[in-house]
């Protein structure tokens, strides 16, 4: 059986910067984003620090216009997409640079605007946990189940 290539990035973080969008000559809209997304380690006191890592994402066509109208500075993002190696002469003549960029097949704005278009960068965490929790009962105490219960 041959071995298959597999090159995918799944990511979560925030944008460290509005987006920029970009044509081509032929008129494809290229958004490009910086996000920071943050690696948990100890350091040498033994304490948990955040240590940031930055990914340079690029956005084709109609999502990256949505990006760049949609999103700002600080709004946290998932990106879904694949890596891609790049190389280019150094414009001063110092030699060869390279790069890998992320190549964002899908692009999911996480979080909300708080209170609409006027607050620009501001946004508020959601959270799963329900406001008001009236409408759940609590479990019956002492109702423990038996064998025939349990439908496996």
């Amino acid at each position: 059986m041959a071995a298959t290539n597999i090159n995918r990035v799944v990511l979560t973080g925030n944008l460290t910067r509005d987006p920029e969008l970009r044509s081509t000559p032929s008129g494809t809209a290229v958004c490009g984003l910086r996000v920071a997304c943050n690696t948990r380690r100890k350091d040498a006191s033994g304490q948990w620090v955040d240590k940031p890592n930055y990914f340079d994402v690029t956005v084709w066509g109609a999502q990256g216009e949505n990006c760049a109208q949609y999103l700002s500075k600080g709004r946290p993002v998932a990106i879904d997409g694949r890596l891609e190696w790049r190389e280019w002469e150094a414009k001063d003549g110092s030699g060869k640079r390279q790069s890998v960029d992320i190549i964002a097949d899908s692009v999911q704005f996480l979080g909300s605007r708080e209170g609409g278009e006027d607050n620009g960068s501001r946004f508020t965490p959601q959270s799963d946990v329900p406001a008001d929790t009236a409408d759940f009962q609590p479990a019956a105490a002492g109702g423990a189940a038996s064998d025939d219960d349990i439908p496996f």
